[in-house]
């Protein structure tokens, strides 16, 4: 295989790329970000893929939420604590229920970027409709009859609907650095500080959770953590720093690689006796690849090929299961457990037609990757007016389809990917509140994809935790 290093991806034919017409300004903003420390560190990207490796093993769960495309805008207190508390919420419910550890991934502090076009949103009387004309992975988009860029997330151009802010503006990427930086400075200083601590879960609060099926279940949950807890404490158990905190790691898709190439620095693996080095994306913990930018000849697989972090490939119904062999091949061919994590997208109504061939053509590889479901991809569809959504009964539909499909081939599945916020936003329907097409005007904020709001995401939680309570009572 040919040499690798940071820029070789260069030489490749790249999907999803962005012209800057500001060279002078691009070089500028990549020379900065080559001059600035790292966001995470070797050791906690090692430790994270030390717990992948674990997964991947069947034994530990990944859970890993966060929103389709950040805003700098979500940079604030309120929107992280918010996140976090959603995350830590879910992962207490999935404990409960799969009886393992659960490995919390955030999608933030760098998932900036976005395909195009957007769903240019206009909300009247609490009906959306969308006012943009052409399809997604257009370059440009026309709106109100102006055709200009399509936007490509705030580390690339403005979401306002005009020429000149939908311009891509290298200096974005450096904005890009600072606001994740300032969101995991938060997010660290929060943990630290006892957001976390399970000796009191209840001071994570239920936001705008109101249904009361769901509070009650959460309540019930929590005191048989707090009866553990008590328990610890009066046998002299209760002095492992593990209850008063939680590791929450950072991850986004590694779509701008002009971006992601000048955070990856030489580095030393941690804990080796020798200086030993590897090519370490600092930028976060956690990069996956997209659908649309996975080809095996492609500028994306040929940058992840050679970065040490854990990876993650997102795969649907166009992957052939001989193209998936070759893609691990490629990006893990020493076949390290749990370097890769793949995260299938099928829909419901299509997975049972493509996971079990999948899984058959990754078990005969000999690879032994982390098998993660995202239940959101598959299954957006549009109303009638053009707006995206998402039905809560198709999202819940795939995941426990894919935990059947893995158990009968003695798989394991290991992981959810999810796109959700802790905010009372209004864009799936279905769940326990009954949301339908009609009340996604009500809160429909997403700059997008369709989310789950807190309500239905710890709904899913819990439902997922009784699938698993099912399986071991089998």
């Amino acid at each position: 295989m040919a040499e690798w290093s940071p820029s070789s991806w260069t030489q490749k034919p790249i999907k999803q790329d962005v012209i800057y017409e500001d060279l002078q300004g691009l070089k500028d903003s990549l020379q900065k970000l080559q001059k600035l420390p790292p966001l995470v560190t070797t050791q906690e990207i090692n430790n994270l893929k030390a717990s992948l490796r674990n997964v991947a093993l069947g034994n530990a769960f990944v859970l890993q939420g966060g929103d389709c495309a950040e805003l700098f805008d979500y940079c604030n207190q309120d929107m992280i604590e918010a996140k976090v508390k959603l995350l830590l919420q879910m992962s207490l419910v999935l404990i409960w229920g799969a009886n393992k550890p659960v490995i919390r991934i955030a999608r933030i502090a760098g998932q900036f970027a976005k395909y195009a076009p957007t769903c240019q949103l206009v909300i009247t009387n609490s009906k959306v409709t969308n006012t943009n004309s052409r399809p997604r992975s257009s370059p440009t988009e026309v709106i109100n009859g102006v055709e200009m860029p399509s936007f490509r997330g705030d580390n690339i151009n403005g979401f306002a609907a005009d020429p000149s802010s939908r311009q891509p503006d290298p200096s974005r990427l450096v904005s890009a650095y600072f606001h994740s930086a300032a969101t995991l400075n938060y997010l660290r200083a929060s943990l630290s500080s006892g957001l976390a601590d399970l000796h009191s879960p209840l001071d994570w609060g239920l936001g705008h959770v109101i249904t009361p099926s769901i509070k009650e279940q959460y309540a019930k949950t929590v005191n048989a953590v707090k009866d553990a807890l008590r328990f610890m404490r009066t046998v002299g158990i209760d002095k492992d720093r593990g209850v008063e905190t939680a590791d929450i790691y950072t991850s986004h898709e590694g779509l701008s690689l002009e971006y992601e190439q000048s955070l990856t620095r030489l580095l030393r693996h941690p804990g080796t006796a020798q200086p030993e080095t590897g090519y370490y994306a600092t930028s976060s913990h956690f990069l996956w690849i997209g659908d649309r930018t996975r080809q095996l000849d492609g500028a994306h697989i040929e940058f992840f090929r050679g970065i040490a972090n854990p990876i993650g490939i997102k795969i649907g119904p166009s992957m052939a299961p001989e193209e998936l062999v070759q893609l691990l091949n490629v990006v893990n061919p020493d076949r390290e457990i749990g370097k890769v994590t793949l995260i299938s997208r099928y829909g419901a109504a299509k997975i049972s037609n493509f996971l079990p061939a999948h899984i058959a053509a990754v078990r005969g590889s000999g690879h032994i990757p982390v098998w993660q479901c995202d239940p959101m991809h598959g299954n957006t569809q549009s109303t009638p007016s053009g707006v995206k959504t998402r039905h809560f009964t198709d999202i819940l539909s795939e995941l426990k389809q894919a935990l059947e499909i893995h158990r009968a081939a003695g798989s394991f599945l290991g992981g959810m990917h999810l796109e959700l916020t802790g905010e009372a936003v209004t864009e799936c329907v279905g769940g326990a509140a009954g949301l339908t097409e009609d009340g996604l005007g009500e809160r429909y904020t997403t700059f997008c994809d369709p989310r789950l709001n807190e309500k239905q995401a710890l709904e899913l939680a819990f439902l997922v935790a009784g699938f698993y309570r099912e399986e071991s009572d089998d």
